[in-house]
């Protein structure tokens, strides 16, 4: 991503199939990618956005079904 000079990153939150990366999406956010962020800095960024979001979205899923 900060090699690519992408603008944005993120997260995507999906239930797990036999197929990598391809089970139903539950959620997704995004976090900016600022010419200042190195692979470090867009890991934390990253890494806030799993702490925020995995465990609602997870407490949702279970309670839903």
């Amino acid at each position: 991503m900060v090699a690519n000079r992408e603008r944005e990153s993120g997260i995507t939150i999906h239930l797990v199939d036999e197929h990598y990366d391809r089970g139903t999406t539950l959620f997704q956010a995004r976090c900016e990618v600022t010419p200042d962020d190195t692979p470090e800095t867009l890991a934390a960024k990253i890494h806030l956005l799993e702490k925020e979001h995995f465990p609602r979205v997870i407490d949702e899923t279970i309670h839903a079904r």
